[in-house]
């Protein structure tokens, strides 16, 4: 798998005035996918020490009134995992979630190769809102470069 990480103001246009994103990208044969298939086989089911990671998570972010997808919600566009469904195409998939410390959008794009072969990438943007929001994406960037690239090779797995 390879994976290219990037401090740029907005890659790819999802989320404006964003100041991180990075891009994992995985190749896969005779699979056939569409970004939401790859979406729902990379984020449908989480891994064990992903979901303790995620409850971890929640646990410690409660205190400062940070969603953490146990709220009940009306999602209109529905969810892949527990991340809320912005837009898709049979391209791309966006994800993604607003919160009083920082904004997000995950995309999974997927590109044909030929022969049997496509590239499947995913992106995390992330936008900022206060000094709260730098702290946490300072703390969780060490998780988020093993869980993401562990998600997406459940593409593979499957």
């Amino acid at each position: 798998m390879n994976s290219t990480a990037l401090i740029v103001p907005n890659p790819h246009d999802a989320l404006a005035g964003a100041q991180f994103a990075d891009r994992y990208v995985l190749v896969t044969e005779g699979l056939s996918l569409t970004a939401l298939g790859a979406a729902e086989r990379a984020l449908g089911q989480t891994p064990r020490w992903v979901g303790r990671l995620i409850a971890l998570r929640n646990l410690a972010v409660r205190p400062f009134r940070l969603k953490t997808g146990l709220e009940p919600a009306v999602l209109p566009g529905g969810q892949i995992g527990i991340f809320p469904l912005i837009s898709q195409s049979p391209g791309k998939v966006v994800l993604g979630l607003d919160d009083r410390h920082l904004d997000f959008r995950l995309l999974v794009e997927v590109r044909d190769l030929g022969m049997g072969r496509q590239e499947v990438a995913a992106s995390t943007i992330v936008k900022t809102h206060n000094l709260l929001g730098r702290a946490y994406l300072a703390i969780i960037m060490p998780f988020h470069r093993i869980v993401v690239p562990a998600m997406l090779a459940q593409i593979l797995a499957k």
